[in-house]
């Protein structure tokens, strides 16, 4: 079933640069279904036979890791200081419990007392650099024990089902993506198909532009989370989209224009599978297309993703129905787009 799928790799740890937990997961998974290598960079790439061999190349991709933080320094009364690893907001982690490295060590992101903050500093957004990790060490000595700089910290945070089909959890980017590929690899293939699980995206797509030179698709579908802003106090076109809406398919964002085929294809396609659709009502963000698509000779690029609140934090939000319909919507479109 796709949610224990996702539950399972939204628990892994899989900070930008340290996928390593997250891919031998899935290599275990997809390993008898497949032919499949690991890049110098640490893509999992693989190719899903079918039973032809088309044209075009087709490739579906994900990315593995999740913005976190990374450990900078171990200061005299054995605190931590960090720098963020992907777009991560000061405000979503101040009080935050967090494991750091290897051994998984319990944590507290800290920042200064209110008491101890002029007036002007409590009128301010916090700064990244005014907060730091306490890890109950007594001193520099007994932290560095335990810790050292280079070290990944990862949200501490668990995966919770509540309301009417809601998921909450960490990672959720794109770790959605990844449950979709999986399930959509253990499927017959009529066509041969590259199925390719990123690096390092959240720090500026730098795995999708190793693995798109690697497999020289003709054509590509990423599958995403993207920011939903649906709450009470926003509205149009800054709530970007709708949980329980369906899945999203940009027309553009920062990065990418997208192929207006393939945009227009997906909207026939989840008419004629009776789902919703939508578009994203910004011009904002972006994902692996932004390397993707200027790959070699060009790629024809579209995304499918899924709309997620409070992204790039430990509280990510979906709908999963949301999950379950843009599933549907990239398995009918891999049978498709191949003749186009």
């Amino acid at each position: 079933m796709m949610k224990e799928l996702l539950k399972e790799l939204c628990l892994l740890n899989g900070v930008s640069g340290d996928e390593g937990t997250v891919r031998e997961y899935i290599i275990e998974k997809i390993k008898d279904l497949c032919e499949y290598r690991t890049d110098n960079l640490g893509n999992l790439i693989c190719l899903r036979r079918g039973a032809k061999t088309p044209e075009k190349k087709l490739m579906v991709c994900a990315h593995m890791d999740e913005v976190g933080m990374i450990v900078t320094s171990v200061r005299s009364d054995g605190t931590l200081t960090f720098g963020t690893v992907g777009g991560v907001d000061a405000s979503v982690i101040i009080g935050r419990q967090v494991r750091v490295g290897k051994t998984l060590l319990s944590g507290v992101v800290g920042s200064t007392a209110i008491h101890n903050l002029s007036s002007e500093e409590r009128e301010k957004s916090p700064k990244t650099d005014s907060l730091y990790i306490d890890i109950g060490a007594t001193d520099k000595a007994e932290a560095e024990k335990y810790v050292k700089p280079g070290d990944c910290v990862y949200f501490d945070s668990e995966y919770v089902e509540f309301g009417t089909g809601k998921i909450k959890s960490k990672a959720i980017d794109d770790r959605a993506g990844c449950a979709m590929m999986i399930k959509l690899m253990q499927e017959e293939h009529e066509y041969d198909t590259y199925y390719v699980f990123n690096v390092q995206e959240e720090i500026g797509l730098r795995g999708s532009t190793v693995s798109a030179f690697s497999v020289q698709p003709d054509i590509a579908i990423v599958l995403e989370a993207t920011t939903s802003a649906d709450i009470d106090g926003v509205s149009g076109a800054k709530r970007v989209c709708s949980l329980g809406s369906g899945p999203v398919v940009s027309f553009m964002d920062r990065s990418t224009v997208y192929d207006k085929e393939l945009y227009r294809l997906a909207f026939e396609t989840a008419k004629e599978l009776d789902i919703p659709v939508q578009t994203k009502t910004m011009i904002a963000g972006g994902n692996d297309s932004g390397a993707i698509h200027i790959s070699g000779k060009g790629v024809r690029t579209t995304a499918v993703s899924v709309p997620c609140r409070y992204l790039h934090s430990p509280s990510c939000v979906i709908a999963y129905e949301d999950l379950e319909n843009s599933y549907k919507l990239v398995k009918a479109m891999i049978k498709k787009v191949t003749a186009i």
